[in-house]
């Protein structure tokens, strides 16, 4: 068996790996027209868990400003390397959660897009075939904040997109208001923790909802449906689904 390559060298990989995947040409059109019915120019959207921003990217293209919130430190300081000359991105190296404090991030060195918060995501991801082989190899500290201190910080968002690996609803236990429009990403391996921030929603006030699967960016639904509707929806998804992202609206 070959020596694996060193920690350091395996994450600067990962990081690589995920701009191939991200920032594809092909994928800005798709990326664009999803957020282009929830926000425009001169709107603030927040992008939490924003990975390697490439959704950043998106929003930049529509003329909006972001603020960009991602826990890990190496994905950090890229994001503070690429878009750290744009006045109108701000990069908050922070996690997000129900309360203001300090947590353990599971790292995921290969796959950087999986690292989380969430012992019970590792635990799930590990029990089902399609997540074989993703590992979770170091914990590292890092600072928690919440939506509503971003709120008070920066002001009020347009649209927000939460994509934090099996803690979104805490995420959304840390918002008082809803802004306009918001996403959660689901995974069919934690569909509790979906069903969880969809209840978050509607105490918020959300009332209709969609859904796109993957990276797809396309609405599955051509008209809305009520959170009954969607979690319906969710709860009879087959396994292999795997993830997408679920879409709200405030009343």
């Amino acid at each position: 068996m070959a020596p694996r390559l060193p920690a350091p060298l395996r994450s600067l990989l990962g990081v690589v790996r995920s701009l191939g995947i991200y920032y594809r040409p092909v994928r800005r059109g798709a990326l664009d027209r999803m957020h282009a019915r929830f926000a425009g120019r001169g709107d603030l959207a927040f992008d939490i868990g924003c990975h390697v921003g490439d959704r950043v990217a998106s929003f930049r293209r529509l003329g909006m400003r972001v603020v960009a919130v991602e826990p890990q430190p190496l994905l950090a300081r890229f994001l503070r390397l690429r878009y750290g000359l744009d006045p109108n991105v701000t990069v908050v190296k922070a996690a997000v959660g129900a309360a203001p404090g300090e947590l353990m991030l599971h790292l995921n060195l290969d796959n950087p897009t999986v690292s989380t918060l969430s012992a019970d995501f590792i635990h799930a991801a590990g029990t089902d075939r399609a997540w074989r082989g993703q590992r979770w190899e170091r914990r590292v500290p890092v600072p928690v904040t919440t939506l509503d201190a971003l709120i008070r910080r920066f002001g009020e968002p347009r649209f927000v997109k939460i994509d934090v690996e099996g803690v979104e609803d805490q995420v959304l236990r840390g918002l008082s208001d809803a802004p306009p429009a918001l996403s959660f990403e689901f995974t069919t391996i934690q569909r509790s923790v979906a069903r969880a921030a969809l209840a978050e929603c509607r105490r918020l006030g959300l009332d209709r909802f969609n859904a796109a699967l993957g990276e797809s960016q396309r609405l599955l639904h051509s008209t809305w449906l009520s959170g009954d509707g969607v979690r319906a929806w969710l709860d009879a998804l087959p396994q292999h689904a795997n993830s997408g992202d679920i879409y709200g609206l405030r009343a």
